[in-house]
């Protein structure tokens, strides 16, 4: 068994590549072969999100704090809130973030095929990022 402490790793910054707005990185993990899981906790500061991506063996996100948004192309902007549990198909855009207005953590756990448990694409617009009614239920 393996136990990583609370404070033992420093925070990161969200990638500017990767991240819109203030974005932290906690407590990064990643299973040891032959297991393949790896995940870390995230906290978006309110407008912040991530830009379009993609995983090749899908996400799963457990929000922790805060509300927050989700979206995958083609479908409606969604609210996320504390305790909800979003599963991201595989290989299908979305992104995901806080609202312009609150902040919102979660536990991103993704899996890795060939090396790899993310295709980042280009940002999320302030147009995308706003448009269309949010779908709460």
């Amino acid at each position: 068994m393996k136990i990583s402490r609370n404070g033992t790793q420093p925070s990161a910054k969200g990638p500017a590549d990767y991240f819109t707005g203030a974005v932290r990185i906690d407590s990064a993990f990643n299973a040891e072969a032959p297991a393949r899981s790896g995940g870390a906790i995230v906290t978006f500061e309110p407008g912040a999100r991530t830009a379009w991506h993609t995983h090749p063996l899908g996400q799963t996100l457990i929000v922790t704090n805060g509300v927050g948004w989700t979206q995958c192309e083609g479908g409606p902007r969604t609210e996320i809130r504390a305790g909800d549990v979003v599963w991201c198909p595989c290989q299908r855009r979305h992104w995901h973030g806080a609202t312009d207005r609150t902040s919102m953590s979660h536990v991103a756990i993704t899996e890795m095929l060939d090396g790899k448990n993310v295709e980042w694409m280009e940002h999320v617009t302030d147009e995308q990022y706003l448009a269309g009614p949010v779908v709460t239920d």
